[in-house]
């Protein structure tokens, strides 16, 4: 199953919160797109692996991801180990994706940094021969590597290398974030106060949203790191 756009995620809801706009943007321009959880985000302070799983999937019906599968990497150990890496290449060589999001290349979630590092490397591997996967039904799988690999902004601040303009989109990506009963602040659910719990951090992603939207012109952006400098074709593939 060919998915054009594939998310990866140290938890699920690392891609709602940081590049659902960007999914939904493809989508419209008629690309399919999926989002690869990296652990069930068993050691949140709030809810457990049974509850974030339903929230993901109720998240996934009003992103209209194409796929949506988790790894079962253990939360807190998204290490780049052999045995995480192949989890990886399996996953993209399955959906042979052209362009990969990851988690951010450092931030406040040390899962999210080392994700960042393991999917990319993985990416990269995914393209070598003799590193040899397979299927769930045992076939040996076509190496395959993206075109690209970009990495989300989360917590903390990073300056991006590219802007997508998800204006249109933002109150589907506000939909898919509300989602997750359990991690945001929904009046009526309780649970032991987090960062991401709190009022005030739904204020944090919209202002977010808006700086980056700002520095393009526009209402709402999501903003992207890669690691290689990127191209252009034309001076008009910029806004």
């Amino acid at each position: 199953m060919k998915v054009h756009v594939l998310a990866f995620a140290a938890h699920p809801d690392d891609a709602e919160l940081s590049c659902a706009g960007t999914l939904l943007t493809m989508q419209a321009q008629g690309f399919t797109t999926g989002i690869i959880d990296l652990t069930k985000g068993e050691l949140g302070s709030r809810g457990d692996d049974k509850t974030r799983a339903n929230e993901a999937e109720k998240a996934s019906e009003i992103l209209s991801l194409t796929v949506r599968e988790n790894l079962s990497i253990p939360d807190g150990q998204v290490f780049n180990t052999q045995e995480n890496r192949i989890k990886v290449i399996r996953a993209i060589r399955k959906y042979q994706p052209d362009f990969i999001l990851a988690n951010a290349i450092s931030d406040r979630h040390p899962d999210h940094g080392n994700a960042a590092t393991l999917v990319r490397e993985s990416a990269f591997l995914a393209g070598l021969l003799k590193i040899e996967t397979k299927d769930d039904l045992g076939v040996v799988q076509n190496i395959w590597r993206p075109l690209k690999v970009w990495h989300y902004i989360q917590d903390n601040f990073i300056t991006p290398d590219i802007i997508v303009d998800i204006t249109p989109y933002f109150e589907k990506k506000l939909e898919a974030i509300a989602a997750f009963d359990t991690q945001f602040y929904k009046q009526g659910i309780s649970g032991p106060e987090t960062l991401i719990s709190s009022k005030m951090y739904w204020h944090f992603f919209e202002a977010r949203a808006r700086e980056m939207g700002h520095m393009i012109g526009v209402e709402f952006g999501e903003g992207y790191k890669t690691n290689r400098t990127p191209g252009v074709r034309s001076l008009y593939d910029c806004i």
